[in-house]
């Protein structure tokens, strides 16, 4: 039987609930033998983390202790260069075999700019593509992503007859968490309890992040 992993990155800056709710009713929904976290080193797209990659990478591990369900993968830290995701997409096909089923999840709004990405045209014959909505974001009926979905579009079932090339769009339940919220929060010197376990809260007040 084919195996099926999925992917989610991200900065993770901080992990947070609305993170690992997401990648755990993804591994649900999609029915996937395996469901990585991955931080990202670099981010091409945005500003960089304000915590360097072992503090996230801490706080990533931590959130997952109880988690048999999720997992860790640090291999875009071990880099220390720009995390293109063709890159990690490559690395993985080569590490998992021609046959797995390989998943890389994302936000409608990473989605949306894809086009931009390092050899972006390219992603979708290394592992299909999962892409949850967000409120606010549509998905785009014209220009170069509106055409990659009109090319391979295609239903959660079909995740599993083939090892990469499906596009699946899907409407999730998502926590109105926000990372840039939690760290102002923390900034202004309130308490962000609730919005991430209580093991990462614990580790950033002892190692003072985001203050």
């Amino acid at each position: 039987m084919r195996k099926c992993i999925g992917f989610f990155g991200g900065t993770f800056d901080p992990i947070h609930l609305g993170h690992l709710r997401l990648a755990l009713e993804l591994k649900q929904q999609l029915a996937l033998d395996e469901m990585r976290l991955l931080p990202c080193y670099i981010p091409p797209h945005r500003a960089s983390p304000s915590v360097d990659a072992q503090q996230r990478l801490t706080m990533l591990q931590l959130a997952l202790n109880d988690c048999a369900e999720l997992r860790w993968d640090a291999r875009e830290l071990q880099r220390e260069k720009p995390s293109y995701t063709y890159d990690t997409l490559s690395e993985l096909r080569a590490e998992f075999g021609e046959d797995a089923s390989l998943s890389w999840c994302m936000g409608m709004d990473s989605f949306v700019t894809l086009d931009s990405w390092h050899r972006w045209q390219e992603l979708a014959g290394l592992a299909h593509l999962v892409v949850v909505a967000r409120p606010g974001w549509e998905i785009p009926v014209v220009g170069p992503v509106a055409q990659l979905i009109a090319q391979h579009r295609a239903d959660v079932s079909e995740i599993h007859a083939k090892p990469a090339g499906k596009l699946v769009i899907l409407e999730q339940r998502l926590l109105p968490i926000s990372a840039t919220e939690i760290r102002v929060q923390i900034q202004a010197g309130e308490s962000p309890q609730f919005l991430i376990p209580d093991a990462v809260w614990k580790y950033i007040r002892v190692q003072g992040l985001y203050r």
